[in-house]
């Protein structure tokens, strides 16, 4: 499943995964009623870099990778992932977060960390600490979640 850099062209596919992800609001801290363009805007925020996966043509995960903070604070990197609903279940986000890896080592960073994993997104958890992420700090009831009201977020860190 190769993976290469996000271009203009590719925004109707960023939207369709984005969309269903953003709406169902269990994941991301994103206003469900989000608007395409703010979707967009967000995930191609200034100094992320933006990556989508695709296999047979088709974008089936983008992820995005920047400093987790800027200045001091800058060799820790920082991404966030999503996988098309019908892609789930196929290696995409492992193949997605060992491709972040690769690039955020090679961009000089010198650890990764999540600032903010739902603690219900059990999938997400299980992988990241497959990839030899810690869980290194909680939230209590950091989030709101649309089913089970508020609900830890996790912090987890791993050194590249």
């Amino acid at each position: 499943m190769p993976i290469r850099p996000a271009v203009s062209g590719d925004d109707d596919a960023l939207w369709a995964i984005l969309e269903p992800t953003f709406r169902a609001g269990e994941t991301y801290p994103i206003p469900r009623d989000v608007s395409r363009e703010a979707a967009l805007a967000y995930w191609r925020s200034p100094g992320h870099a933006v990556f989508v996966l695709e296999e047979d043509g088709e974008v089936l995960g983008t992820y995005f990778l920047q400093a987790n903070q800027p200045g001091s604070g800058g060799h820790v990197a920082n991404c966030g992932y999503v996988t098309a609903p019908a892609a789930r279940g196929r290696g995409v986000a492992r193949r997605m977060c060992e491709h972040s890896l690769e690039q955020a080592r090679a961009m000089g960073f010198s650890a990764m960390q999540f600032n903010f994993v739902v603690s219900t997104n059990e999938s997400a958890v299980k992988l990241w600490r497959s990839c030899g992420f810690k869980i290194v700090g909680r939230l209590p009831g950091a989030f709101e979640h649309p089913r089970l009201g508020f609900v830890d977020a996790l912090v987890m860190f791993r050194r590249l």
